[in-house]
């Protein structure tokens, strides 16, 4: 999986929009809407790729802090480019709407920062490419403080058989003919289709984040369930 996406880094943002005619970026200011983010927060990217989610945070939210992590050096290569021309704190970090922003190369499932470090932990499209999601998720949960929100957007199922039949043909023949056409790598692609079916549904993702010990787990759906958004809260008084 890190060898795919260190290959296709610099043709990922545009696969996003082809392949998603444009509706990704519908799913992430959902994904905004639903985040319960507010200026004092410091926030844990998991999984932050090219930056797309970090900035919109730092957008939308004005947090104190984000943190955009990735286990891939190239995707987080290309977000701090994205961020070079922006103005930088006194103590030399990025910022993006006067926002102090780093990055560093982070594996999800060995999280190395502190129980209890961040307000919130926003996550697009990581936990399904992580082999031990239950770890991951833990992870996630211990380095959150309680009360903090874990807000993942993540490819789903929709939940009409006529809407999901079309979506899995598109799966199957459509996404490894444009990752093929734009990138070079269809097989990469075709992993891709592969690893989105495979993933659990919506419910079967909300019983995983209870399983980590989160509790008002919640999701909405986008585009028929193509793309779903869950919120997950870490119990007051939890550790």
């Amino acid at each position: 999986m890190k060898d795919i996406f260190s290959s296709i880094t610099k043709k990922y943002e545009r696969f996003n929009v082809i392949s998603s005619f444009g509706a990704y970026k519908l799913w992430l200011a959902g994904m905004m809407r639903q985040a319960p983010i507010s200026l004092a927060d410091d926030v844990l990217d998991i999984a932050g790729g090219t930056g797309d989610v970090t900035f919109a945070v730092l957008r939308a939210s004005h947090p104190t802090h984000i943190q955009c992590t990735d286990l891939v050096p190239e995707m987080l290569d290309v977000a701090r480019a994205h961020l070079a021309s922006e103005p930088r704190t006194p103590a030399g970090d990025a910022t993006c709407a006067g926002v102090p922003a780093a990055f560093e190369v982070v594996d999800a499932q060995d999280i190395p920062y502190a129980d209890e470090s961040y307000d919130a932990a926003i996550m697009a499209y990581g936990i399904r490419n992580m082999p031990d999601r239950p770890r991951a998720l833990f992870e996630m949960y211990r380095v959150l403080k309680p009360g903090g929100a874990l807000v993942c957007l993540e490819f789903s199922t929709p939940p009409n058989a006529a809407w999901r039949a079309l979506y899995n043909f598109y799966l199957k023949h459509l996404i490894p003919f444009w990752g093929g056409l734009i990138t070079g790598d269809k097989a990469g692609f075709v992993y891709l289709t592969k690893s989105i079916k495979a993933f659990p549904d919506q419910q079967g993702l909300a019983n995983l984040m209870k399983q980590a010990g989160f509790a008002e787990v919640t999701w909405k759906n986008y585009t028929g369930g193509i793309a779903a958004v869950h919120v997950a809260i870490k119990p007051e008084g939890e550790r």
